[in-house]
């Protein structure tokens, strides 16, 4: 199989990364919809369904603001506006969701958390959308740096690279399985679910970002390494029991 991934069905040239990208959408919404309703959900129908428009919007300029970011060219005319549109990155729209959803909270005065339902299906679209990011190759930028090493593909500009979407894909399911883990022993507070996916996940990126060819740096970093480190800022309370937690553990 070459990479970029292009089939040719009917005499089509098949876009399988705007294929799966859809369907991370569909699917996670899917999955989504199955676990509401096999949960027992303290939040109305009604504040449920602000929570997920806030996200949404939230989503919607977060992944449009921080794409843009990752590569802050200046121009004018319609192309350069689309190019902006397009732009997008899966680390804005998840700190942009969040923020969307704490504002709707705000707003309809709901005081319980809300992010425990959507991990997983957020889990399982990202994955989804990464494998799609691995099938387009060097036309997406979400591919690594050059590399000798054995983990080096050539994703198809005739150079070995990390191929980060497949790495980021395995860190995914291993995710999946330690929260699963969590949720299953039943000791969690309402809310954690989510924050411990975010406060890993973040990481996970924030670390992986030193192997992509980044040319926009600020101090030796991107703007999705910046955007992680305000996660870490906007989490810090529940980081800093982890790293008590760990502490008291490791001197026992």
């Amino acid at each position: 199989m070459n990479i970029p991934f292009e089939p040719v069905v009917f005499g089509i040239k098949m876009n399988i990364h705007l294929i799966l990208e859809y369907a991370a959408f569909f699917i996670g919404f899917r999955y989504y919809v199955y676990l509401k309703k096999r949960t027992r959900d303290v939040i109305t129908s009604s504040n449920r369904l602000s929570i997920i428009i806030g996200a949404v919007f939230g989503a919607f300029l977060g992944s449009r603001i921080f794409g843009f970011l990752e590569h802050p060219v200046f121009a004018s005319g319609p192309e350069y506006l689309l190019s902006i549109l397009n732009s997008k990155t899966i680390m804005g729209g998840l700190f942009g969701g969040l923020l969307g959803v704490e504002f709707a909270k705000k707003i309809i005065k709901e005081k319980h958390s809300s992010g425990d339902l959507f991990t997983f299906p957020i889990i399982l679209g990202i994955m989804i959308g990464r494998i799609g990011c691995f099938f387009s190759g060097v036309k997406e930028f979400t591919y690594g740096k050059e590399t000798t090493s054995f983990l080096g593909m050539d994703l198809g500009d005739g150079i070995l690279r990390y191929p980060i979407t497949l790495f980021e894909v395995v860190f995914l399911l291993f995710l999946w399985v330690f929260l699963r883990f969590l949720q299953r022993k039943g000791t969690l507070e309402n809310g954690m679910l989510f924050k411990y996916f975010m406060i890993t996940y973040f990481l996970f990126r924030f670390l992986i970002e030193f192997i992509k060819p980044n040319t926009f740096l600020t101090f030796g970093l991107s703007s999705i390494q910046f955007l992680c480190i305000l996660c870490f800022i906007y989490y810090w309370k529940i980081i800093r029991n982890i790293l008590y937690a760990y502490k008291k553990l490791h001197l026992l």
